[in-house]
């Protein structure tokens, strides 16, 4: 079996938006498939992880696109893992038609945990570092890696939401792609017809759950670029706790 997998997706009509282009959500998604089904079909996916009491949880996301499959457009999602460490592994995506033509690219970093008390997990101890086998370092992927998303204390309070069965994924905690369409909710329609996504990035930092209220703050990084903090708000305390970061950056059409 070649060390990287190539999953074939469409830009189904009701997973695109007013543009008749794939939503950034479900384009997360089909990564987050593509990285399941790459895991499992070598051994190490939830399929197995999950008999021993064990998942994997996305850490950091990066997705950077020239532009957006259009509607029903035939597409590919090529993913490969980058490299492995004791407690976190970096896995990369390419994302290209059937002809070669590249949408573009992601990084992402995943942890494993155990299910039961939710600690991280020795990724290189599982199946005798079974994963080494499957890494390919050499592997281009041009764009840049998760930045680390700054924040002043000034940033504006723009949207509190609550959370409700629709958030919640296998692991039982809010789904990493729900927090993407958040994120891309805090901008209205007119925005969107004037401006697309040219890269969007999320690091994941605690846990929320279905039934958290979750606060989304946002400011100014550079033209066209946004910085979003997320917190779960505590409902017998009322404390925030910081649950993701995000970054945003829109290109003119």
């Amino acid at each position: 079996m070649e060390k990287t997998g190539i999953y074939s997706f469409m830009a189904e009509p009701f997973h695109c938006d007013f543009s008749h282009r794939l939503f950034m959500g479900h384009l997360g998604n089909h990564l987050l498939n593509a990285a399941d089904f790459h895991s499992s079909d070598r051994g190490f996916g939830m399929a197995y992880l999950n008999k021993v009491h064990k998942t994997w949880v996305l850490s950091r996301l990066a997705i950077e696109m020239n532009e957006m499959p259009a509607q029903y457009t035939k597409f590919n999602v090529e993913t490969w893992v980058e490299s492995a460490m004791k407690y976190f592994t970096n896995r990369n995506f390419r994302i290209a038609d059937e002809n070669g033509h590249v949408f573009g690219y992601g990084r992402s970093v995943w942890a494993m945990i155990d299910t039961r008390t939710r600690q991280p997990q020795d990724i290189l101890a599982e199946r005798d570092g079974e994963i080494n086998g499957w890494i390919e370092p050499g592997k281009e992927c041009p764009i840049d890696k998760s930045s680390r998303v700054k924040m002043s204390d000034n940033a504006e309070h723009v949207a509190t939401i609550d959370t409700h069965y629709n958030d919640v994924d296998v692991n039982g905690h809010i789904n990493s792609v729900k927090y993407i369409e958040h994120v891309l909710d805090l901008f209205d329609i007119d925005w969107y017809k004037e401006y697309r996504i040219k890269r969007f990035e999320i690091a994941y930092v605690a846990e929320s759950h279905g039934g958290d209220r979750l606060a989304f703050y946002r400011e100014t990084a550079g033209e066209n670029e946004w910085n979003i903090r997320i917190v779960k708000i505590e409902k017998e305390s009322d404390k925030n706790i910081e649950v993701c970061r995000s970054k945003v950056v829109f290109a003119k059409i």
